[in-house]
């Protein structure tokens, strides 16, 4: 009796310790973090929003992470509050609050929540929520027709700022071209003289010659130097062309076997006097003679007399000859526009090099050649993305065209057959083009506890795409994961690929994203091709945004 007393008392003090150790740990936790979650509302209408509010309360050392992404499915949640902070004493108050709603009436349970403090995981009790149909009383509410597709507009692009500049810089520069170059300017007073008749210039040129001071400051070099430049040019033009560059002695010479030879009828007075007056020119300008003012004065006069004894006996120009004249103004008028285009052109090429070097230092050269040519790849990564759901259960998926619904090679090959697996479709473009995106929902149907292989599922798309003529297929595997936690498998790549156009295969890369949950098989297929910038940022985009709502347990 003694005996039994004694076990007992052993086992009932072995069980108060325990109690006691179990009373202890409890109580040391909760003394470190108290976690509670409630909600304002346990039943609300269709799309009325509840709060879900996270009160957390630990010591000011501790670290706190809590729930980030739609993790309260199947409550929608539509928006996340800031955390609000109270200290109390050595602890704070963490109060984190999230707006959900739901649009399907019926009764859901907002599941467990995990929230990490320091290096301690907690989850929160799961919650009811009752999501009530409106009741709509046709006789008083109004029906109505339902409105039409309107347009929306596309976000505006920062390039119209670019062009902006352009055009600015373009008008700048059309408008020194005009200024300097097209512009019709007044004539300069030597334009106007050059447009003169050679015996009107030459007898302007006397006349300026003699308002000049030359004489009164004894500069006879210059003096002769303009007065036979005067005479030589007007018989350059009237008379023998080599005039200007031959010497006095080649000059004369020309000018009596001209005479001799009946084409121009000088008389023998004229050639005598422009004879004297070149040689004492030459006297002048090398001998540094130094003639009398008067006779400086009576030379002047006399080739002034003299030219109108030249132009006198100048033969009338022939029909032949005005035409021929006219035709040079007009060459001389065409090389001149030549001339102007040439450098408007020239101006233009370097505009325009210098705008695509700009953009290309501040863009990259490919990417300007792109914008220019136009790439595919580029306007579908720079166009409006849409983000839908796509399948039973939803694969909510941005990408940068909407996915339309195709029909399966099995479905196609098995209609109106009974089979375990049914399978739906959304896809844009396939895999011999230049960029695919397939996203399909398959129920399967398993016998007893077999579980889905994600890995054949990958091989037998694999495998399908080397039975359409797909070589060389590089295979990687790696976990994945959805910003709301669902993982699975991501396999990825590179190959040779068929196109449509030739029997040729290019180089291509892939992603194929494979999620099973409830005998539901889940898969994301991106191809595209090799060595395509625009096409891996789409890719990066479009994983980075796959969200799974799980089905319901």
């Amino acid at each position: 009796m003694n005996y039994d007393l004694r076990i007992m008392n052993v086992e009932g003090g072995l069980i108060k310790k325990y109690i006691l150790s179990c009373i202890f740990v409890l109580a040391s936790w909760f003394l470190h973090a108290q976690v509670s979650a409630t909600i304002d509302s346990t039943s609300i209408k269709i799309g009325e929003q509840i709060t879900y509010k996270i009160q957390v309360q630990t010591d000011t050392t501790s670290l706190v992470v809590f729930p980030e992404g739609q993790t309260f499915t199947p409550l929608e949640m539509i928006e996340s509050y800031k955390t609000d902070t109270l200290k109390q004493k050595d602890k704070f108050n963490l109060i984190k609050r999230y707006g959900l709603t739901q649009f399907d009436s019926g009764h859901y349970t907002i599941p467990r929540q995990k929230i990490i403090i320091g290096n301690k995981t907690i989850f929160t009790d799961s919650l009811q929520v009752e999501v009530r149909n409106i009741l709509v009383d046709s006789t008083k509410q109004g029906l109505y027709d339902i409105k039409p597709i309107i347009e929306v507009q596309k976000p505006s692009s920062q390039w119209w700022k670019y062009a902006l500049y352009i055009l600015v810089a373009l008008a700048i520069v059309s408008g020194l071209l005009y200024w300097f170059l097209w512009r019709k300017k007044p004539l300069t007073e030597s334009e106007k003289i050059a447009l003169l008749p050679p015996y009107d210039r030459a007898k302007l040129a006397i006349k300026k010659l003699e308002e000049s001071t030359y004489l009164k400051q004894a500069e006879f070099k210059e003096y002769y130097s303009e007065l036979t430049d005067i005479i030589r040019k007007y018989l350059d033009e009237q008379v023998y062309d080599h005039a200007m560059e031959s010497t006095t002695e080649e000059l004369v010479n020309r000018l009596r076997l001209l005479k001799e030879g009946n084409q121009i009828d000088l008389s023998p007075e004229t050639i005598k006097n422009i004879e004297d007056i070149l040689r004492r020119a030459d006297l002048v300008k090398f001998a540094k003679s130094a003639p009398d003012v008067a006779l400086a004065e009576l030379d002047r006069k006399t080739i002034d007399v003299e030219i109108d004894h030249v132009k006198e006996v100048l033969p009338e120009p022939t029909e032949e000859e005005k035409l021929l004249d006219e035709q040079y103004k007009e060459e001389i008028e065409r090389k001149k526009k030549r001339k102007k285009i040439i450098i408007t052109a020239a101006v233009g090429v370097a505009f325009i090099l210098t705008v695509f070097t700009g953009f290309s230092i501040k863009y990259g050269f490919n990417y300007v050649v792109d914008t220019i040519i136009g790439n595919h790849s580029k306007e579908l990564l720079e166009g409006e993305w849409v983000t839908s759901d796509y399948g039973v259960p939803p694969i909510t998926i941005s990408t940068p065209e909407v996915l339309k619904r195709i029909v399966p090679e099995q479905n196609k090959n098995t209609k109106g057959m009974k089979q375990p697996t049914q399978t739906t479709a959304f896809g844009y473009g396939d895999v011999t083009g230049q960029f695919s995106i397939l996203v399909s929902t398959s129920k399967v149907s398993t016998q007893g506890d077999n579980k889905i292989d994600l890995k054949q599922v990958v091989e037998k798309t694999l495998k399908s795409w080397e039975n359409n003529g797909a070589q060389n297929m590089v295979v990687k595997d790696e976990k994945f994961e959805t910003p709301n936690g669902a993982e699975g498998l991501k396999t990825y790549g590179k190959g040779d690929f068929p196109t449509s156009k030739s029997n040729d295969l290019v180089k291509g890369d892939y992603v194929i994203l494979a999620f099973n949950s409830n005998n539901v098989i889940q898969e994301i297929i991106i191809t595209w091709r090799d060595q395509d910038v625009y096409a891996d940022q789409m890719a990066k985009r479009i994983l980075n945004s796959v969200e799974l709502i799980k089905p319901k347990e």
